[in-house]
Formats: C-alpha cells, sequence, structure tokens
C-alpha cells in the first residue's frame, strides 16, 4: 500500500471543516476501514471527570462549522452534556495518516431533523431506541431481550431478537422518534488537522475562533484563525 503524503496545504485555507469534509469524503470513496465516520466524543462531569466513547459522525457541515451525531438524550453523555454542554471530538483515519481534532459548544439538532434522521434507519434499530434505556443498570441480557419484544409488540413489529439482520426498508413501519432520543451538533470553535511525515515530522495545524451562542438556539461565529504547530 503506497503511503499517503500529502501535507497541509501552505498558506493554511481559512475554513478547516472544508478539508475535514474532503478527508471523511475520501475515507468512504476508499473503505479502508468499517466505519470511516466513528469518532471518539469526549464530555464531562461539572467536577471535571472526563468520559468518553465511539459514536458515529453523520455529518459535517463547514458552513457555519459543526458536526452532527444521534444518541439517547438521557445516556450518560446526553446527561454530562446537559450539565456541561461542551465536548471534544477525535476522528483518526489510520490508514490514510490524518488525524482531525474538533473542541466546542454542543447543541440540539432541530427536532424536525432528528425526526428525518431516525425515520431513515431500520426499524430494528428504532424499536432498540424505544426499548434501551441507555446507560442505565439491566438485571440481565433476559431482561433486556424482553424489553425490545415488548416494545416490538408494542408497534406492530417482530421481535427484532428473531427477526434475523437489520431491515433494509426503514419505511417498512412506522415507529415515531422517542422523545429522548435524538442528535446533536458539536459547533467547532476550535479545530486541529495532522498528518502523519516522514521521520515523524508530522505536519500539524489549529484553527479557533469565537462563538456567540444567539436567541434562535443557533451559533453567530468569528473568523477563523489559524496557527501551523509544530508536531
Amino acid at each position: 500500500m503506497n503511503r499517503h503524503t500529502e501535507l497541509l496545504p501552505e498558506p493554511l485555507p481559512p475554513e478547516p471543516l472544508v478539508i475535514v469534509n474532503r478527508w471523511m469524503a475520501e475515507s468512504w470513496q476508499q473503505r479502508l476501514q468499517p466505519n470511516p465516520n466513528a469518532m471518539v466524543l469526549a464530555t464531562s462531569e461539572p467536577d471535571g471527570r472526563p468520559s468518553a466513547r465511539v459514536v458515529l459522525c453523520k455529518e459535517i457541515v463547514p458552513q457555519p462549522g459543526y458536526l452532527v451525531f444521534y444518541t439517547n438524550y438521557l445516556s450518560r453523555k446526553g446527561r454530562q452534556l446537559a450539565q456541561n454542554p461542551r465536548a471534544a471530538a477525535v476522528i483518526h483515519w489510520d490508514t490514510l495518516h490524518r488525524q482531525v481534532r474538533v473542541e466546542g459548544p454542543v447543541l440540539e439538532a432541530p427536532a424536525a431533523d432528528s425526526d428525518a434522521y431516525f425515520a431513515s434507519r431500520p426499524w430494528q434499530s428504532r424499536i432498540g431506541a424505544w426499548a434501551s434505556e441507555q446507560s442505565a443498570p439491566v438485571a440481565s441480557r433476559e431482561a433486556l431481550q424482553k424489553a425490545v419484544a415488548l416494545t416490538a409488540e408494542r408497534f406492530g413489529t417482530p421481535d427484532p431478537g428473531r427477526s434475523g439482520p437489520a431491515s433494509e426498508s426503514p419505511g417498512e413501519f412506522v415507529i415515531p422518534r422517542p422523545p429522548h432520543w435524538g442528535g446533536y451538533h458539536l459547533w467547532a470553535d476550535s479545530v486541529e488537522l495532522w498528518v502523519e511525515g516522514e521521520a515523524r515530522i508530522h505536519d500539524r495545524a489549529r484553527w479557533t475562533r469565537e462563538l456567540t451562542l444567539q436567541p434562535d438556539g443557533l451559533c453567530a461565529a468569528g473568523p477563523w484563525t489559524a496557527t501551523r504547530l509544530q508536531p
């Protein structure tokens, strides 16, 4: 396999998420890893104790500048974001020798966006979203499977645990989005891009900007300031 040697542009471009979006598209095209959009998301408790997990980055919106992911609002990360609505994320494409770091405030996605994405998921996944109290204790695997079966009965679907692989027909059953499940926008006020270099002389740069929360629930963004960093 040829080594990827493309470095960051000189001078640094004014919009870092345009590069991130292109890198994501290339990772999907090459399909060198199972989930090119896998993203480590770090949140923290009000006292500063951090926690991290892998989620899927479902969209990169270069303008006005945020990443989109979905989850259970009552999960551990959801509760942490309610108390401390900031996060840090890392996307690493090992085979492409690239890494992205993003930090910033996190806001809930508009309900219409969450509804549309939820409706696009396989019906088995939608049943799971209703049945699972994500991050809460469960007595046994059997108890969880029973909850899934009862939820399937409620919505008039087969039991996902007995129906085989996930359906590719999201519209097969009408299952609305639960109120405790939806999207988040990680608004970037810091973006760092990294490209592996020869002899560990990596190429690295950081962009920062000011964000101001608006009454409409969106962020107003100032211009990016770019700085090339030592590896």
